[in-house]
């Protein structure tokens, strides 16, 4: 059974982190989506927050499961017997970045594989950083993130 791990901070989830998602599990037996708690940054939802947004947005992908995680990647991964780990691309500037962190886990855990996966046009300029700063300013972010987390964002902004 191939098993990925699917790493990030999710906050908030995207399209573009959807579209990675679906492919890797076409791709895999089973990939675990791994929510990082990151305690460097300051999230704007919490990590149960970010959990559920994901559990939501994976119930109907059967072979996907969603899990929160603090510390090293390669130590998830090698507790849930993951081979790989999947990694987004949106553009050439990501690449440097997490070639030097597949490189480095690779030092870490020699059979641990890192598997690129490049973003679909169609969402490839999304990331969570504009999502957030685009729902703080008052925007319509419903063609960038999931119904669920466009929901969230609304809520939050409205102080409810």
């Amino acid at each position: 059974m191939k098993k990925a791990v699917y790493p990030g901070s999710f906050d908030p989830p995207t399209l573009g982190h959807v579209d990675i998602l679906r492919r890797a599990a076409g791709l895999f037996d089973e990939v675990i989506v791994a929510v990082g708690a990151n305690t460097a940054k300051k999230p704007m939802f919490s990590l149960e927050e970010r959990v559920a947004m994901l559990q939501e947005i994976v119930a109907e992908l059967p072979n996907v499961q969603v899990l929160p995680f603090d510390g090293l990647l390669v130590n998830f991964a090698t507790q849930h017997d993951a081979s790989a780990v999947i990694r987004g691309l949106r553009a050439v500037s990501d690449f440097e970045n997490e070639f030097q962190m597949a490189l480095a886990n690779r030092t870490l855990a020699p059979n641990l594989e890192t598997v690129f996966l490049m973003t679909s046009a169609e969402v490839m300029f999304v990331s969570s950083s504009i999502v957030k700063e685009i729902a703080s300013l008052g925007g319509d972010v419903s063609g960038l993130v999931p119904k669920n987390v466009a929901a969230r964002l609304m809520r939050m902004r409205e102080g409810s």
